[in-house]
């Protein structure tokens, strides 16, 4: 209870009593709510300014040589491969990698999210978002806030951390924000290739990615996704990309493949 509420009485007649200050029913009294107290934050499902969920198709744009078919041993054309990395490419043994079981090792992240394909992305519940290709049949989970605090055993997926990049700041209410991302950054990866001839990353990378949605007046909608591929190992800077795909209107293509290593 307030000093305005505890004297309302004795204001009104011209005294404020040193009882009112005092009495047991006051100190006793609980305070009134403050008016317009914080209330819980939305999940981050709730609280998504741009929509990626759906069934979406690859747009094989640039780089189809080397996207749309295996490139042949040390094709290594325009990549920011240092001298061990180029090593690692000149060896590439596809039957070496089959008799390993080791043939998604191009199915990693920063491998599969530019093979040609579908993508069906839907959230797993309101804090993670789950994310599967046709290709190589690989599931990834994004994960918010705190569900994504344990790294755990290296994986070929690895751990992906989810925020929402909202455009013009983070004022205002849940609902669409054009401009927004959706920024996933991936650590604790199983070492794998980023071009399926064998071009390698090691297990210290760090795939960084931007997902952002583009719906046409013609009503076709296009999800952007542009990644930075960062590696001390077999780097000499970031490896950037950006791959486009259309939105579906259901999964009727949908069609599961295996991973092959070659």
């Amino acid at each position: 209870m307030t000093l305005r509420n505890l004297g309302l009485a004795a204001v009104t007649a011209g005294v404020l009593t040193t009882a009112a200050l005092t009495s047991p029913a006051a100190a006793q009294a609980p305070a009134p709510a403050a008016a317009g107290a914080a209330q819980a934050a939305p999940t981050p499902r709730a609280a998504a300014p741009i929509d990626i969920t759906g069934n979406w198709v690859s747009l094989v744009a640039d780089d189809w040589r080397w996207r749309m078919m295996t490139p042949p041993k040390g094709d290594i054309l325009y990549l920011p491969v240092n001298p061990e990395g180029r090593k690692v490419a000149e060896s590439w043994d596809p039957a070496k990698d089959e008799a390993a079981n080791e043939q998604c090792k191009a199915y990693g992240p920063p491998g599969v999210m530019a093979l040609p394909g579908r993508l069906r992305i839907s959230w797993q519940d309101d804090t993670a978002l789950k994310l599967e290709t046709d290709n190589g049949t690989q599931t990834r989970l994004f994960q918010f806030g705190r569900a994504a605090a344990a790294a755990g055993e290296p994986t070929r997926q690895g751990r992906s951390v989810a925020e929402w990049e909202i455009a013009g700041g983070r004022r205002g209410g849940p609902g669409p924000r054009p401009g927004s991302s959706l920024k996933v950054t991936t650590t604790n990866m199983t070492p794998g290739y980023f071009r399926k001839n064998g071009v390698p990353y090691g297990a210290n990378a760090t795939f960084t990615e931007y997902y952002t949605v583009i719906s046409e007046p013609d009503g076709n909608t296009y999800l952007n996704l542009t990644w930075f591929l960062e590696d001390p190992q077999y780097l000499t800077g970031p490896f950037i990309r950006t791959v486009h795909f259309k939105k579906e209107p259901d999964g009727s293509k949908w069609a599961p493949s295996a991973c092959s290593a070659r």
